[in-house]
């Protein structure tokens, strides 16, 4: 006759074995079901902390927004998640020692914080008349944008 002590404990212990195969099973899948990171990014590969403007296009029109302070050699998210659009336009200043990345592309924008909608009209509706250089995503996902002197370059992010 079995001793039920055994019985209990090689059941306890089978239950106890059991449980954790599952635990591990739910962490795996859980760690399966993160998402890729997608993001619009831009690296500040300068010295100096530089003041950055974007513009894109929104199921609403064109919309920029300001300001994001990126330190020497630093990186930031501009737009989290997935990239809805394959053009973007950046326009990037550094204050202190007098130097700009813009291009012909031009948008509205202001000296405080700002999210404009529309680029036409910026002076009249009491905004500055900014150059944005553009960014061609080539529909990637994700995109990290080089701030480099004297020009600038974007790559995918994999």
């Amino acid at each position: 006759m079995p001793d039920d002590r055994n019985a209990r404990g090689n059941s306890l212990a089978g239950r106890w074995l059991a449980a954790r195969v599952g635990a591990l099973a739910v962490c795996f899948a859980m760690l399966g079901a993160v998402p890729a990171l997608a993001d619009l990014r831009l690296c500040n590969k300068t010295e100096a902390t530089v003041s950055i403007a974007i513009g894109y296009k929104a199921s609403n029109g064109w919309t920029t927004e300001g300001w994001w302070n990126i330190p020497g050699t630093k990186c930031n998210t501009l737009i989290p998640g997935p990239l809805a659009a394959r053009y973007y336009y950046i326009y990037a200043v550094d204050a202190k020692q007098g130097g700009e990345w813009g291009g012909k592309a031009y948008m509205c924008t202001r000296r405080k914080m700002f999210t404009i909608l529309g680029t036409e009209d910026c002076a009249a509706r009491g905004y500055d008349r900014t150059g944005f250089f553009e960014i061609d995503t080539q529909d990637q996902r994700s995109w990290t944008v080089q701030l480099t002197e004297p020009t600038q370059k974007g790559t995918p992010s994999q």
